[in-house]
């Protein structure tokens, strides 16, 4: 009598082309049960079809988008895989007629923003007023186009009448309005094009000291990108989302175990090695943490951010976010 063979279910992946989920796009960790079409799509290009069209079985998401889509329908469930975090104080970029010699500057100023929900923008208003003092209602949000007119936002929001938030015109772009002056500041996940324009200068020109020294007192490292499944599709088989964190952890371990590399760099950079062990030494050997306990502190920082900068109706509760079966694991 023949065996049959199992079927795989066939599942989509959009997500970039980073070193932590490469073996996962060249077949070196296979998912249990899943045949996983890797698509390495730029994040704007996947964030803005996942969240207007939800074209992806699954797909790295924006956290706030997220977040925000949490009261919005709930259309995704996130799995704790984080593809992306940065520390973002070398992301602020200032005039220099505005008169900003320090962060405190900022209040009463105008601030451009690609869009008021960016999970890099909610990061930097929550860091700006913790460590800095900068409330979100003493500056105007400027929002639009970076380099190209006509971004809108992504996702409807509803924030209180004490945020403000106006839109460029259809023509500008944000690169050009600082470079101009016609906006004091900018912050956004990409550098502007006019970064190295004449009267535009970062905020903090020693961006990696001071992120480091944020790290020192907070032990936080910014996390920005979640891993969502379509909801549909996690409640039609919920085994999936055990499956693709497990595969997710250990695509990881690949680029761990590159990093620990001496006889031959496995990256362009001549001293990697050098910053790997100066990276090991600040956060410890697994400086990329997945999993909710071991990042509770950040997704808690996080979700109080959003809701303080009423993009979330209530601070989320941090184990709402998330499949339940990733929150637990069997022992032997």
């Amino acid at each position: 009598m023949a065996v049959g063979v199992a079927t795989k279910l066939r599942l989509s992946l959009a997500c970039w082309d980073y070193d932590r989920t490469r073996a996962l796009m060249d077949g070196r960790v296979q998912v249990d049960g899943i045949d996983l079409v890797y698509q390495p799509l730029e994040v704007e290009e996947t964030f803005f079809r996942q969240a207007r069209h939800r074209e992806f079985d699954v797909s790295e998401m924006s956290f706030s988008s997220y977040c925000v889509s949490k009261s919005k329908g709930d259309p995704f469930v996130a799995i704790p895989v984080f593809p992306s975090r940065m520390f973002r104080h070398a992301n602020i970029w200032v005039s220099e007629r505005s008169g900003i010699r320090e962060p405190s500057d900022l209040r009463g100023k105008r601030f451009g923003c690609p869009e008021y929900q960016l999970t890099a923008n909610v990061w930097i208003r929550g860091i700006l007023e913790d460590e800095y003092g900068v409330a979100p209602e003493s500056v105007t949000y400027v929002t639009g186009g970076e380099e190209e007119p006509g971004r809108p936002e992504k996702l409807a929001l509803d924030l209180p009448p004490d945020i403000r938030v106006e839109p460029i015109r259809p023509t500008q772009t944000l690169a050009a309005m600082l470079a101009n002056g016609e906006i004091d500041a900018f912050h956004g996940p990409r550098t502007p094009s006019t970064a190295s324009a004449p009267g535009v200068r970062r905020l903090f020109p020693d961006y990696v000291a001071a992120e480091k020294a944020y790290y020192g007192k907070t032990r936080i490292f910014p996390i920005m990108h979640v891993v969502v499944i379509r909801r549909d599709v996690y409640e039609r088989d919920r085994w999936i989302a055990m499956a693709l964190f497990k595969a997710f952890v250990a695509a990881q371990r690949y680029a761990y175990d590159d990093y620990a590399q001496t006889a031959a760099l496995k990256s362009m950079l001549p001293w990697s090695a050098a910053e790997a062990e100066t990276t090991r030494a600040l956060m410890g050997d697994a400086w990329w943490p997945y999993g909710v306990s071991a990042n509770d502190a950040v997704l808690r920082t996080f979700t109080r951010y959003h809701h303080r900068q009423g993009l979330s109706p209530g601070q989320l509760l941090v184990r709402e976010l998330f499949a339940p079966e990733t929150l637990e694991a069997f022992k032997i």
